[in-house]
């Protein structure tokens, strides 16, 4: 299935890395080596513009080699572009490095995964929560392994 996604960008353009994947990279938009510090929260623009068709949403990742390596961890571990969204891309990380980090200038930062997406239409209603075996139950309540 393939999405027509309209994009404009300074820099670099969004790009898939291999045939088989499912995100396309996105790259620092900088103009010099950006310098983090331990604990340090920034935004880093990739210079993209996109323009997402209704009923498709582009879901942000971080790049699992990139934070294993550096340390940055995206703020909201997963961005969400609604498809009525006009600005730039723009990752925020937070440095949980124990020493500064560099971003270099069109260094690939995150991903880009383009989804469908479906609206759900909410009504209330009564509803008779009868008790389960789980109950409220939640975070590991059915074991951890």
């Amino acid at each position: 299935m393939t999405a027509r996604i309209s994009v404009a960008y300074k820099g670099k353009k969004p790009q898939y890395m291999s045939k088989g994947a499912s995100g396309a990279d996105l790259f620092a938009n900088l103009k010099e080596e950006l310098e983090i510090q331990p604990f340090q929260r920034v935004q880093i623009s990739t210079g993209t513009f996109i323009s997402i068709p209704p009923h498709y949403e582009g879901m942000v990742r971080a790049r699992s080699g990139f934070s294993f390596r550096t340390g940055l961890f995206m703020i909201n571990g997963v961005g969400t572009i609604d498809s009525d969204y006009r600005g730039e891309i723009i990752i925020p990380y937070i440095s949980l490095a124990q020493e500064k980090i560099i971003v270099q200038p069109q260094q690939r930062i995150a991903q880009l995964v383009i989804c469908p997406v479906v609206q759900a239409s909410f009504k209330q209603v009564h509803i008779d929560f009868r008790e389960t075996e789980r109950g409220d139950g939640g975070f590991g309540s059915t074991g951890y392994f």
